[in-house]
Order: C-alpha cells, then structure tokens, then sequence
C-alpha cells in the first residue's frame, strides 16, 4: 500500500499534496465493485491500483494495510465495512473504483456506491459462485439499466472452475453474459499463467509477471478458443446495430476485429451485454484487460441517465444534464468522521462544477423519521479533494461527472444535495431499506450520556440506514440496525468515541386494558396544619372497543362535585392512564365517568381532585380484570420459493398468523408470504430469517393493532414491573 504523502508544514494530517484535476467528463468512470463477501473485491482494487502505478505496492486485508478498508472495523474484521473510493488512471481515463461491503448489512454503503457510479463490475469467486443478493442486485441494476460486467477472481484457488462459474452466472444472470478471455494453465494444470483473447486469438502470457508477454496460441489452444469465440462473435452480432452483420456473418464473412470490438463496447455501454472477464489478483492475470475494459467499455457519465432534481419547496426542474458549465447539483453519497481531518463527505458531481472558496446550499430532506431533520443552509466550500481510501489529495476543481470529497462542513449528511447558493435545488432520494434489528443501548455514566449523543449525531450523519430511537414508553435509547454485523460496527465506533455503553433486552411497548366494568373510589384526604387536601370522588369505567381511545363522562348531581374541579378529576385520571396500571403501560379503550364524590370549602384544590381521580382508577383496576395487551404487526415476506415451508413453519412457532401467499411480481421464482406476527416475537427475525434463508429472505413490518398477551407471558411482565 503507498504511504500517505506527508502533509506540508501547516497542513491538515490526512492530507497529501494537489493532483490533477479531470479536465472533461468524456475522461472520467464510475465504477462500483459489487459482490458476496470474500469474493476479492477489495485484493482486486488493491492489484489495479498497483498496476496502474497508483499505489507503490499492494496492502493485504489480513494486515488491515488495503486503501479501501480503512475503517478500524474493517481491520478488526478483515472485510469491507464502509464505501471507499480509488481513482486511478488508465490511458488518459480516470476510473473511480468504488469499493463497497459484500456482507448484506451493509447495504447502504453498496447504495451509496450504486448511486455514484455509472457502471458496475460484478466480482464473482470462481471457487464459491454467489449468492442469493447478488443476484437480486444485478436484477436491480438490470431495473434502471446500468450496465454491467463481471470478473471472475480467485482463480489460483485448487477449487476454482472457471467455467463453471461462468455457466453458473449465464444461468442466473441471463443472456449476454460471456467470456471475452479464457484462463491459461500452466504445465501444472492447475495454476493460471495466462488469458486467452477470444476476439483477437492472442496468448496473454504472465509467467514473467505483469505486464503480460503477448504471443500467439498454442496449437492446443485452438479448439477451445474456436468454439469460445464464435459464441462471443454471435453474441456482440446479436446485439449490435448493423443489422447485416449477422447475415454476413452466417454466409461465412470474416468480421472485422475493430468492427466487433466497436460493437462489443456499444453493446456494454447501452447495458445489453455483459462480458466477463477472468482475474487473478496475487500474480496479476487479466489486470490489462479488465482495465481496458473498464476504459473502453463502460460508459462516461455522459451516457448514465442523471438523478432528477426538484426545487427545495418540491416544484419540479428541467432534467439535469452533466455539464460542467450547467447548474451545480451534487450529492453526498458518503460521510465519515476522520480523527484528524473531521467530518468528510464523498461527493458526487452530476451537474456544474465544484470550485473551492464558493458559497453552496447543502439540502437534506425525506429523513427525519430515522434521526436525520430537515434542513437548508449555506455554506462556504474551503477545499476540494481527490480521496485515495484516507488519503485527501487536494484538486483545484471537480467537474461533473467526477467524484470529490470535501471536509469540515457542519451540515452535509449521507443524501444530502450541495447546490449553487442562487439555485437551491434538491436530488431525488435513493431507496434505502429500512433498519429492522433493535438494539437497545444504557450509557454506564452520565458524561457517556453526554458522549453518546455527540457520537450518535455523528454516525447519523454518515449513515441512512441507521434510525434512532428514544422510546418515551419503555425509556430505552433503541438503535434500529440492519443486522449484528452492522450493530457490532456501530457499537465500535461509538466505543472508540469514548462512550463506554452497554446492550440490554429490548423492551416492546405493551398496553393495558379493562375486561370488564368496574367502579372506583377515590379519598384523598389530609390534614397537616394550615389547609389540608380534600378530595372524594366515584368513578365507573367501561371498556370500549379498540381503537376507541380515552373516553372521560361526568354525571354528577347536586354538584357533589363542583364544576371547577371535574376538569381535574379528568386530569388526574388521564395521568393514570399513562401510567399503567398493573405493568406500569398506558391503558387503552376505556370509557371514565364520574358518577360522585365531596369537596371540602377550604382544603379541596386542583392537586387534590387530580390525585383522588388517579385514585379512583386505580381501585377500579384492583375490582376488575386488567387485560396486557401486545402490538402486532403486519408483516411482508419475500423469500425464494424453497424457503416458504420453512418460513411459514417459523411463523407458527412465533405465535403468527399467516394470511396467505403469492408469487412476487417482481421477481420469478420467489414468493411473497403474508402474516400478522407479535412485535415480541420479531426483535430478532432480521437475524433469524436471514439464517434460514441464506440471506436471500427480507421482511417489511407494520403496526397492525393490540391484541390480549398469552396470560404466561402477560403474568412476566407483571412481575417484572413488580421487582422494578
């Protein structure tokens, strides 16, 4: 890994010097690498980086030494944590690595990368296939047509199958997914030394290391590359414009090479064909060619449709265009807190050009329900970066099409749009999944709670998928996380903050509710010198069906109970509610009427009439049978359709009702299972359905109503409440 150039006298730490900047959108891609956790993704943007002269020599994820994962956590953990960006350049080409998790827990991170890219590469292990999320983001990408490719690494493995890895993606990724390169073996059989060009049926031979001695084939090669290469030769055909091609083609015409290659790369661009491509990390097979690939191939930002952007107030705008003389509108795809550096945020330009030393309008709405408030203000850009992993190295511009980090803003969070000061605009949001695992969190000391808040409002700002929770009822401080991995990392960064936290069982939010009718009375009466506290009164409660809500009736007579004092007769009673009653929750449904009561002349007060009314309903409780009431939840399942008996069977030993199924109109071979589960009963069914599924099953969750808890369950959390 290269070190980071040391700052000039004065700098900021984390700093290195200016680079240049690109000059022309036509020079720049965006590239997202995607794919399963241990596929290499990281490996392989460490081998590019050092290929391309970017980096001195190579980091190891295992020595927690790679410019990508450089999240502490991401070392602790040896695997990707957290978004990272890598230019380097090819050719003239910048090409914008963005290194994302492969662990599902970190989806926001992967749609961060998704939205700052214009392409994306798909690195597939050639020993252990993909799974299940893979595949439904390449459906996702294949949704809005972004186009694709995919390199198949880990190929020195003893288990690796080249093509069987291919077979495997053909099958589930569809049609246009073929080789352009085939993988060479040496006298060993089992090492690759080489790739075998299809279209040009040229030897790319590594022995000597990289960059490859480039020959021609042996004459064992030929039957292999025959057969490979008029399928790839069919397949750009099939996609290509000209429609004559495949007629010449079938009559036996020898297509131009540059004619193929032309269309190859067309085809790539518009996200109708999908090439794969064989890599080798550790010895640098298939470097070059992924790499121009990556140049040739996939589309500038000039070509990738552009986000749409409304005013702040919500009016619609002209589309945007990716011109660096157009408007500025830019987004926050990723915010960080660096210890020495502070707050930076990697920023993707989609219009205008971003200058250091201007004025900007920073925009974040649509989030307040996970911890993020809506805001506008104006701010002053000092700098602009070209980030390396951690390392901030400074450009004197960022034109659209590009992406730059910036640092020291006080109001940029995950989302946010940066636009011109005259011009505030704002980008259409990005769907981001909801957080479905509860974490509940308790401070051991009350300067960690100080400490807490502080560190909680900095990982908010980096991290959408994140929602806080300060439940009024139970009086728990609930982290909403995506699953234990994504907790675990959560908890580090708030520790390495300086908070020092525990975890306890999350507290669902019960209620209570009367069975039946019941009367109560309430005396509060006292005498301690000067004037005492006075205050009787009766009251009848009804339950009333759900949904009903807190009902309070009077039918005093003979003004038992003077007027000015009903309302507080009503105060105190609804304070009780609150309260709870037998399990210290609020009690619902319940009709209150005030049917009686004495009032002294002197020492009958606001308080004393509260304090009788709470009285009262408490002695109706002790009469009457108090129903614990539970919130269920709606909930919506989608899982592979040989998941589904298993699924439903764990529904049933969650005390579920399922409502039914059908099969997912979005996507084939995978079935939406519907249910109306107890919110006890999923605390941890984002863990636990992810485990029975293998990572292919996700879950939507929504209050339904309260129903009666099972009277086992009912009487431990009484008891609980007891004991407190």
């Amino acid at each position: 890994m290269a070190q980071k150039t040391a700052p000039a006298k004065g700098a900021e730490k984390g700093v290195a010097g200016v680079v240049p900047a690109v000059e022309s959108p036509v020079n720049v891609r965006n590239v997202v690498l995607v794919g399963h956790s241990g596929t290499g993704k990281t490996t392989l943007v460490e081998a590019l980086l050092a290929a391309t002269g970017t980096i001195s020599r190579e980091g190891s994820v295992t020595d927690g030494t790679t410019v990508t994962d450089n999240d502490p956590a991401a070392v602790r953990q040896q695997r990707s944590v957290a978004l990272g960006c890598a230019p380097l350049l090819h050719n003239g080409v910048k090409v914008n690595l963005l290194d994302t998790p492969g662990y599902a827990d970190f989806v926001g991170e992967l749609r961060a990368g998704l939205r700052a890219a214009d392409a994306a590469l798909f690195v597939v292990s050639a020993v252990d296939g993909m799974d299940a999320a893979t595949v439904a983001l390449w459906e996702e990408c294949a949704a809005v047509g972004m186009p694709r490719a995919v390199a198949v690494t880990r190929l020195d493995h003893p288990r690796a199958d080249f093509d069987e890895v291919v077979a495997l993606c053909a099958r589930v990724f569809g049609d246009g997914v073929i080789p352009l390169y085939l993988p060479m073996h040496g006298d060993d059989g089992e090492s690759v030394v080489g790739l075998i060009g299809l279209l040009t049926q040229r030897v790319f031979d590594y022995t000597e290391g990289y960059p490859p001695v480039v020959r021609d084939p042996d004459p064992e090669h030929l039957p292999a590359i025959e057969e490979a290469r008029n399928e790839l030769i069919e397949g750009i055909i099939a996609e290509s414009e000209d429609e004559t091609l495949m007629d010449r083609y079938l009559g036996g015409e020898d297509i131009e090479i540059q004619t193929l290659v032309d269309d190859l790369e067309k085809a790539v661009a518009r996200g109708h064909f999908y090439p794969v491509v064989p890599v080798n990390s550790p010895t640098g097979v298939g470097l070059d060619a992924l790499l121009e690939l990556l140049t040739s191939a996939f589309p500038t930002p000039l070509e990738h449709p552009l986000p749409a952007v409304t005013s702040v107030d919500g009016s619609p705008q002209a589309p945007l265009t990716c011109d660096p003389e157009g408007p500025l509108v830019a987004e926050v795809v990723k915010t960080t807190i660096d210890p020495y550096v502070g707050r930076v945020s990697l920023v993707r330009v989609f219009s205008g050009t971003l200058r250091p030393e201007i004025a900007v309008h920073i925009s974040g709405h649509g989030l307040a329900e996970r911890g993020h408030a809506d805001h506008d203000t104006d701010e002053r850009i000092a700098h602009i970066y070209s980030p390396l992993g951690a390392t901030l190295r400074e450009v004197p511009y960022a034109i659209a099409g590009d992406v730059c980090a910036i640092t020291k803003s006080t109001a940029a969070e995950t989302g946010d749009t940066i636009s011109a000061k005259d011009n505030p605009l704002l980008v259409e949001a990005w769907d981001m999944p909801e957080p479905l695992l509860p974490v509940a969190v308790v401070p051991k000391t009350r300067s960690d709670e100080d400490a807490l808040a502080k560190n909680l409002g900095r990982l908010a700002a980096g991290d959408p998928t994140l929602r806080l929770e300060r439940n009024p009822e139970t009086h728990q401080l609930v982290l909403w996380c995506m699953g234990e991995a994504h907790a675990d990392v959560v908890l580090e960064r708030l520790r390495a903050g300086g908070v020092e936290l525990s975890t306890e069982p999350v507290k669902v939010a019960l209620r209570e509710a009367f069975l039946g009718e019941a009367q109560g009375h309430g005396r509060h009466v006292k005498q301690s010198g000067g004037h005492g506290q006075y205050a009787v009164c009766d009251i009848v409660v009804e339950p009333l069906p759900r949904g009903s809500g807190i009902e309070f009736a009077e039918r005093v007579v003979g003004g038992a109970v003077p007027h000015n004092y009903i309302p507080s007769v009503e105060k105190g009673v609804r304070a009780q509610v609150e309260k709870g009653l037998v399990a210290g929750y609020p009690v619902i449904d319940v009709r209150v009427t005030l049917v009686d009561g004495k009032a002294h002349s002197v020492d009958s007060s606001d308080a004393a009439f509260q304090t009788a009314g709470a009285m009262a309903l408490k002695d109706a409780a002790e009469k009457a049978q108090i129903s614990l009431l539970e919130p269920v939840d709606d909930v919506e399942i989608r899982v592979p359709d040989t998941y589904v008996g298993a699924v439903m069977s764990d529904l049933s030993g969650r005390r579920g009702r399922v409502l039914g199924s059908d099969a997912d109109p979005d996507h084939d071979g995978k079935t939406v299972v519907h249910a109306e589960v107890p919110a006890t009963e999923l605390v941890r069914y984002a863990i636990e359905l992810r485990a029975m599924t293998s990572g292919a099953g996700t879950f939507r969750r929504s209050f339904a109503r309260f129903e009666p808890m099972p009277s086992h369950l009912a009487d431990v959390a009484r008891k609980e409440h007891a004991s407190r």
